[in-house]
């Protein structure tokens, strides 16, 4: 007889995920529940599976571990982290703020923003110091990759690689980002012979407003509608090309995210929405 799972479908931004609580259940096979659940019509439908955990130190007070829909394990998500503190302390689970959150990427800490009701709305993120001295396949002699040159399907692109505990190629483009076809070429870019990991692809564009307006091919997952340490990384990459300050409003396919980095600590700072989408039970797959 199959076992059902509880679980909880959230978003942050629109970036949407399955979460389970492993204090209670225990997923033997979580890559192969994240593709047969991701599936859209035949499962819940997501970008993947998120677990919720116990930390395995005294550093931090719960674990996160994370899931793409083709069943690849992420080091982190910014939107999911998010969405893990509402969880935490909406369900009762801890009523610490900040939560100290261990990922495959280290710890994050959680700071939750409360409604009048108590419940979380908002949570800024300490996202940590983002890595910008380059791998050795970029050529550039452990230095920083910022406008490299990569030339995919006979089209240009340049781009800076930041890593927030996960790889980004962040490329500001001059036509318009809603008509640009990020299926296309951020399918190719990801899988590029100069990401032996493979990588997240953003492709931006600053707005008059002075909003950038970014929109992202996540590995191992595709097109998203947000993506939070995309959005981290687009904010580092814009300050690097001189496209903005030290702080940025990143608007994205499913929301908006506020991201500043801090030059006096390094850190970079993300905030943004977490919501329950809806809850259910699921079975096991075979």
């Amino acid at each position: 007889m199959k076992q059902n799972i509880k679980f909880t479908k959230m978003h942050g931004a629109g970036n949407d995920y399955i979460y389970v609580n492993t204090l209670i259940y225990n997923i033997p096979d979580p890559a192969k529940a994240s593709v047969e659940w991701s599936k859209y019509h035949f499962g819940v439908g997501s970008d993947g599976l998120i677990l919720i955990g116990k930390a395995t130190g005294s550093d931090a007070d719960f674990s996160m571990r994370i899931f793409n829909n083709d069943g690849s394990e992420a080091m982190m998500c910014g939107n999911g982290t998010r969405c893990v503190a509402k969880y935490l302390h909406d369900k009762g689970l801890t009523d610490k703020n900040p939560i100290r959150l261990q990922t495959l990427s280290g710890i994050k800490v959680l700071k939750l923003h409360l409604d009048a009701e108590g419940m979380v709305e908002t949570v800024t993120v300490d996202m940590g110091e983002p890595q910008l001295r380059q791998p050795a396949q970029f050529g550039v002699h452990g230095g920083r990759a910022v406008n490299y040159e990569l030339t995919v399907l006979g089209k240009m692109f340049r781009g800076t690689f930041v890593s927030m505990g996960n790889p980004h190629f962040v490329i500001f483009i001059d036509e318009d980002v809603e008509k640009f076809d990020v299926e296309r070429y951020g399918s190719v870019l990801e899988r590029h012979s100069i990401f032996p990991q493979r990588c997240n692809i953003e492709f931006a564009q600053v707005l008059p407003d002075g909003t950038i307006r970014m929109r992202v091919w996540e590995r191992g997952s595709g097109i998203t509608l947000a993506c939070g340490t995309g959005a981290c990384a687009t904010a580092v990459a814009a300050m690097l090309t001189e496209r903005a300050g030290s702080r940025s409003e990143i608007r994205m396919d499913g929301g908006m995210l506020s991201i500043e980095w801090d030059r006096k600590t390094g850190h970079v700072m993300m905030t943004g929405p977490a919501a329950i989408s809806f809850e259910g039970e699921i079975a096991l797959p075979d």
